[in-house]
């Protein structure tokens, strides 16, 4: 094959250190903005960005040129950096360190999509923990349960 062919699709989550509610509502709506064009700089296509108080979702297209590891890198480092010059009362902004990223094919893009963009609705009914747990069991993840709430 003469040339190199590549789709990488996931579902990202990832929360706010200590899960502290800092993302307000008029707040996320730039960082998610912001999130998108750190993405579309590291040429990564953000399909989706969402989330609440204290924790995001991403359903995005990542690149060939740089791994997903250091996508999430650089994602998480700027967009900690964009949050706490937007006011001096979030100098102590940080993401936790972990995350979680679970593929996902494109024939799922459409539910994932609705997922994320219901995450207020969704979080009267189910914690982020008791989601998150959802999400591992349901891809079939390891993980310890002593560090899932750092």
């Amino acid at each position: 094959m003469p040339q190199s062919l590549h789709v990488l699709s996931a579902h990202i989550i990832f929360s706010t250190k200590e899960r502290r509610p800092w993302l307000t509502p008029n707040l996320r709506e730039r960082v998610w903005a912001y999130q998108s064009r750190i993405l579309q700089n590291l040429e990564c296509h953000a399909i989706t960005i969402g989330g609440t108080s204290d924790h995001v979702h991403l359903l995005c297209n990542f690149t060939k040129k740089f791994s997903s590891v250091r996508v999430l890198e650089i994602l998480k480092k700027d967009s900690s950096k964009f949050v706490k010059e937007l006011d001096p009362t979030l100098r102590n902004f940080h993401w936790q360190d972990g995350y979680g990223l679970f593929s996902i094919s494109p024939s799922h893009f459409d539910a994932v999509k609705k997922y994320i963009l219901n995450q207020e609705e969704h979080h009267k009914k189910e914690t982020f923990q008791e989601e998150l747990l959802r999400i591992l069991n349901k891809n079939h993840a390891p993980y310890d349960k002593r560090y899932l709430w750092d």
